[in-house]
């Protein structure tokens, strides 16, 4: 896609978003969670839209796939396992710090090369672990820290700088962005700084689901289709065990998922159809149901979702309420058995 065929950025507003989802606690509403939810068709038409789906937002880690289709696109070699780690919010988990050390060998980088922020690991077990074994906060443990080593095995392909990869100015960053519009086939309206110190574009809703429906049905052998079958076939490596998304993309054949920060989801099939979900406070409770739902709406059968229904509501240490997802993304039609 060209630069004069791309939409104009979406407008920078407060989100119009709407509710989504109810809490249900013993047969009356206890809470509403807001938010937005498109549902695209094979074709990349809107099937369903709750809120607003054209107001600008940040995508946060749910551009990770797009992120990495850049990084391919300008010569990054790994396929598999690293492919996926590099698109990846990683839980922390020995075989995803192994994986990003491996990312910075194969460009003779190490650690010390690195400069996303620093953490412990995101995944409760890995954490825990790493607590309990004394271990300091470092910049490997960060979820994000294959993607940083991506890019700087990306930028010594290259031979772009390495100490000023994280600039928006850097031919790195530049080459992501132009990705970013190409597969969103918007302008960019905003960047930003994201949570682990790389620039973070800001597209709408609609856009990034338009961009995750392009990777997941791109032609074999493409950089799209790389990303997309590493993801597929290593979903723990692009998340952790026991993660929503690994589980999600295992339960239903061809699926390509990834989460975001502040509530943010984002699923597409081989054959195109997508979803795209943000939860205005950002609730994971809430994230869960509602791209799940938002998934049988786009025909995928409900028997394959029976897991990712979210967590009960407890009271007195039993199930006595749940988190509905709101009659519009109930679905209307027989599945397609996807």
């Amino acid at each position: 896609m060209h630069s004069d065929t791309l939409t104009d950025a979406p407008v920078v507003r407060e989100p119009l978003h709407a509710p989504v989802a109810h809490l249900v606690r013993g047969g009356v509403v206890e809470g509403i969670h807001y938010g937005s939810v498109v549902v695209l068709d094979a074709e990349g038409r809107v099937r369903l839209q709750l809120g607003d789906i054209e107001a600008a937002f940040y995508p946060r880690s749910a551009l990770k796939p797009v992120q990495a289709v850049a990084m391919v696109r300008a010569g990054l070699p790994l396929d598999d396992g690293l492919l996926s780690l590099a698109a990846s919010s990683h839980s922390g988990e020995e075989r995803h710090l192994d994986g990003a050390r491996s990312i910075l060998a194969l460009a003779g980088l190490s650690e010390d090369d690195l400069r996303n922020a620093i953490d412990m690991p995101y995944g409760p077990a890995a954490r825990d672990a790493w607590v309990r074994a004394g271990r300091e906060p470092d910049r490997l443990a960060h979820n994000c820290s294959a993607k940083h080593a991506a890019m700087l095995s990306t930028c010594r392909i290259n031979g772009w700088s390495l100490h000023d990869y994280l600039d928006p100015a850097h031919p790195l960053q530049q080459a992501i962005a132009a990705t970013v519009e190409d597969l969103t086939g918007q302008r960019i309206a905003r960047t930003t700084v994201d949570g682990c110190g790389a620039p973070l574009f800001s597209v709408s809703l609609h856009g990034l689901a338009r961009a995750t429906a392009r990777i997941t049905a791109a032609a074999p052998g493409t950089p799209e289709a790389r990303v997309a079958n590493s993801m597929r076939a290593y979903p723990e490596m692009a998340s952790g065990s026991g993660r929503d998304v690994a589980a999600l993309m295992e339960a239903v054949p061809g699926l390509v998922a990834k989460d975001g920060a502040e509530g943010v989801e984002v699923a597409a099939l081989p054959d195109g159809r997508a979803i795209a979900v943000k939860i205005a406070d950002g609730a994971d409770r809430a994230r869960v149901p509602v791209a799940a739902a938002a998934l049988a709406r786009a025909g995928v059968d409900p028997c394959r979702l029976t897991g990712f229904q979210g967590e009960p509501l407890l009271g007195g240490g039993r199930p006595v309420g749940h988190i509905r997802p709101v009659p519009a993304l109930t679905p209307v039609t027989t599945p397609a058995g996807a």
